[in-house]
């Protein structure tokens, strides 16, 4: 116990200290600033602009920001489905992999074109090289830097007074591919191949295993893309079984390293965030309620992993070990898993679907909160930023008083996008599990009935209607009703959130800065800290308890009983 609680310290005392740094080098990067990579990149940048026929200085209003936005991920979508359908004809497929179904494809692409990368097959099994590189590890990059544009649209949006702009799509897209995204996977990708993460073209090996029976080894070009999958909370494996693969995450330092790269963007966007509205208290209260739902989900899943285990003949075993890496234990699996659900990150390190009812609940609530807890590249913070205008909102109502954050008045069109940002989530995550239990094929696809039959289709729509990625497994998503219902409703929490935050940025530029007076809320003190998580909880609280009582939480009450 004593050995989890000091990785548990060591990993928040790591991510802290390196994600004040990066969050002021991007906060630079990301308004233009010169920082020491600008020698040696801005060559590449500038080379990107003039083969896009972009010009870096032109500014976009809310309108042509989303449609740029829009425009860049269609045309990602188009690309990466047709990859999808003819890679049985394209090199680098040394396994002669045929083409996907149509409704994989279109499931996959939605989901690495969303961040998500939810996957319904194994990557070794169903993907060329050239399809996980040039199709997945592309999505894995841009998609991630869309994220980041999209947050400093909104930035923008509360640091300029009475402008129609709000920023050049295309400059901070490439300002954060070049700048963050490039560089961080450079160095994690070297990292990973020390520790013994494949990196090759080669074929897969054959073996022969102790039993005699033949079998093959798959490898591939791993490292690369399992960099920017935890960098840009991506998440999807190389391999079918994720990180729980030994040769994606074969020692305890490149489980550390993999569980930093999936919160250290994020958690420096909160610093990054606190330079831009030149107020670096407002981003360590963004920062310090995140923290704080993260460390109590932490302790929740490791508590009940460890104390809720089987007992056998009244003897309590060492915790729950069942569908977890021996190498990782108990202890290093909680971290994860609660890390790779607060973020939009969907990679596992162990098996969800084996955790204890409560163990498994925790990360299943984490994405029903809106992957708020960090969340995604980009996409996390401006949907915390969401909850923190609906938290002053509703302290407006309470006093009487038109609320303000940031200097900005927010007024009815503000929060008719907050609403979309913050309700078209859970709407999504429910219909889905409602469709699916009505569809009489379900049972078929089930391993398991009653309460954890029920948790598997609940999470598997948390996990996509949260644009996450992981899954509880035991329920057979591969099929034509699920692909394309789980795409639909990845596309949707992905764009419709998105668009909002966008125009919502936009309208709050165009507002001029209110004076701070007497009857102003602080939105930097304890009090607003509290009230933020006290928002967030009871959001996610109204919208899915009913819905957990009757899948973890009936089944922990059975298995006690």
């Amino acid at each position: 116990m004593s050995y989890v609680i000091m990785q548990d310290v060591g990993f928040l005392i790591l991510l802290i200290g390196l994600g004040i740094p990066l969050g002021i080098y991007m906060y630079k990067v990301m308004l233009g600033k010169k920082v020491f990579l600008t020698r040696i990149l801005r060559p590449v940048e500038n080379v990107t602009y003039k083969v896009m026929g972009v010009n870096p200085n032109e500014e976009m209003g809310a309108k042509k920001y989303a449609l740029s936005a829009l425009a860049f991920s269609l045309f990602g979508f188009i690309f990466l489905f047709l990859l999808h359908l003819c890679q049985g004809f394209l090199p680098l497929n040394p396994e002669g992999l045929p083409g996907t179904s149509a409704d994989l494809a279109f499931n996959t692409t939605s989901s690495f074109v969303t961040n998500t990368n939810w996957q319904a097959y194994s990557g070794e099994s169903t993907l060329s090289y050239l399809t996980q590189m040039l199709g997945l590890g592309v999505q894995n990059f841009v998609s991630a830097a869309t994220g980041i544009a999209v947050l400093f649209a909104l930035i923008k949006g509360f640091t300029r007074r009475q402008c129609r702009t709000i920023g050049n799509f295309w400059a901070d897209l490439i300002r954060s591919t070049v700048y963050i995204l490039l560089p961080l996977s450079l160095i994690v990708a070297v990292l990973l191949v020390s520790q013994g993460v494949v990196q090759t073209f080669s074929s897969y090996h054959d073996i022969v295993t102790l039993e005699g029976a033949a079998g093959s080894v798959p490898v591939g070009p791993a490292a690369s893309q399992i960099a920017i999958k935890q960098l840009g909370t991506n998440g999807g494996g190389f391999f079918g079984v994720n990180s729980a693969f030994p040769l994606e995450n074969p020692t305890a330092f490149s489980n550390l390293l993999e569980c930093w790269s999936i919160y250290i963007i994020p958690v420096g966007l909160c610093f990054s965030f606190g330079k831009a509205v030149k107020d670096s208290k407002q981003g360590r209260a963004i920062f310090l309620a995140m923290l704080i739902l993260f460390v109590v989900a932490l302790i929740g899943v490791t508590a009940a992993e460890i104390f809720t285990a089987p007992q056998f003949d009244g003897a309590v075993v060492s915790g729950n070990m069942e569908g977890k890496e021996v190498r990782n234990g108990v202890g290093a699996s909680s971290l994860w898993a609660a890390v790779t659900t607060g973020a939009s990150n969907g990679s596992v390190n162990a098996m969800h679907d084996s955790f204890t009812p409560l163990g498994g609940m925790i990360p299943m609530f984490l994405m029903q909160l809106g992957e708020v807890v960090f969340g995604g590249v980009g996409c996390g913070l401006y949907g915390m930023l969401a909850f923190a205008l609906l938290a002053v909102f509703i302290a407006g109502l309470m006093v009487g008083r038109t609320p303000e954050y940031l200097g900005k008045k927010i007024e009815a069109f503000d929060m008719k996008m907050v609403c979309l940002v913050i309700l078209a989530p859970p709407l999504l995550m429910l219909i889905g599990p409602m469709l699916t239990v009505m569809n009489p094929q379900t049972p078929e696809w089930l391993t398991n009935s009653g309460p954890h039959g029920f948790s598997e289709i609940l999470y598997t729509y948390a996990s996509t209607g949260g644009n996450n990625g992981s899954a509880f497994a035991g329920f057979n998503a591969n099929t034509p009703f699920t692909n394309i219902l789980t795409g639909l409703v990845m596309l949707i929490v992905r764009f419709v959130p998105m668009v909002a935050i966008i125009f919502l940025g936009g309208n709050l530029a165009k507002k001029k800065i209110v004076p701070v007076s007497d009857g102003t809320l602080s939105t930097s003190n304890g009090m607003f800290v509290g009230l933020l998580i006290a928002v967030v909880l009871l959001v996610g609280a109204l919208s899915f308890l009913p819905a957990l009582a009757l899948g973890p939480i009936a089944e922990f009450f059975t298995t006690l009983g």
